[in-house]
C-alpha cells in the first residue's frame, strides 16, 4: 500500500485542519482495494472517515511547535502564554485532548501550530503527581501478585496504586491511560 498519508499527519480538508488517526486498505471481491482514512478535527472534537479518493488532492500542512507557559483556566478554555513573545492564547477541550487534570500553573508545554493557528497541546507521556489520599489496605482489590488500592491525586484524579504507596508520595501517571507507572522522586 503506497499511500501519501501516515498516522499523525496534519492535513487541510474542506478548509479545516484534520489529524490522520488511521489509514486502512479494504478489499471487497474483485474490485480494486479502497483506502479508508479516519480523521479527527484539530480544532473541534469531530471524527470522520473518508476514502483516499475523496481526500485527493491531499494538502499536507506545515506545522511547528512553540514553547508555551500554562497560566490559568477560564471556563472550558485554558490560557497559555507564548514564552517568546508573551502573547496569550486560549486552547479549548479539543486542543487539550483530555489532559486538563495534568496542567499546572507556570509549567511549560509545547503547542503545535499550523501557521498562526494553535492546534494541539503536546503533553508528556507521564507526569509526576502527589498522592492526596489513599484508601485503607483493607479496600484493596486484585490477585495475590498485583493487589491495588485507590488513591486520590492532588489534581483530583483517582487511580489504583500498589499497597506500599501512601498519602504524600509522588507517583508517575500515564497521561493517556491515567494509570500508575511507578513511584517518582519527590
Amino acid at each position: 500500500m503506497n499511500v501519501p498519508l501516515r498516522r499523525g499527519s496534519l492535513l487541510r480538508y474542506q478548509g479545516r485542519y484534520w489529524f490522520v488517526d488511521n489509514v486502512a486498505e479494504r478489499h471487497s471481491g474483485k474490485q480494486r482495494p479502497v483506502v479508508h482514512v479516519a480523521l479527527h478535527g484539530a480544532l473541534e472534537a469531530q471524527h470522520i472517515e473518508r476514502t483516499l479518493d475523496e481526500l485527493m488532492p491531499i494538502e499536507e500542512v506545515a506545522c511547528a511547535y512553540r514553547p508555551m507557559q500554562y497560566l490559568y483556566a477560564k471556563g472550558n478554555a485554558h490560557i497559555f502564554m507564548d514564552s517568546q513573545n508573551f502573547e496569550e492564547i486560549e486552547l479549548g477541550e479539543a486542543a487539550l485532548h483530555g489532559c486538563e487534570p495534568f496542567l499546572k500553573e507556570g509549567e511549560e508545554f509545547r503547542v503545535l501550530y499550523a501557521g498562526d493557528q494553535p492546534l494541539r497541546l503536546e503533553m508528556p507521556e507521564s507526569v509526576a503527581v502527589r498522592v492526596a489520599d489513599t484508601a485503607a489496605p483493607a479496600h484493596a482489590v486484585g490477585a495475590a501478585g498485583s493487589v491495588l488500592k485507590e488513591a486520590k491525586l492532588d489534581n483530583g484524579l483517582t487511580i489504583r496504586v500498589p499497597l506500599f504507596i501512601k498519602t504524600g508520595d509522588v507517583v508517575r501517571v500515564d497521561t493517556r491511560s491515567r494509570q500508575y507507572l511507578g513511584k517518582a522522586q519527590a
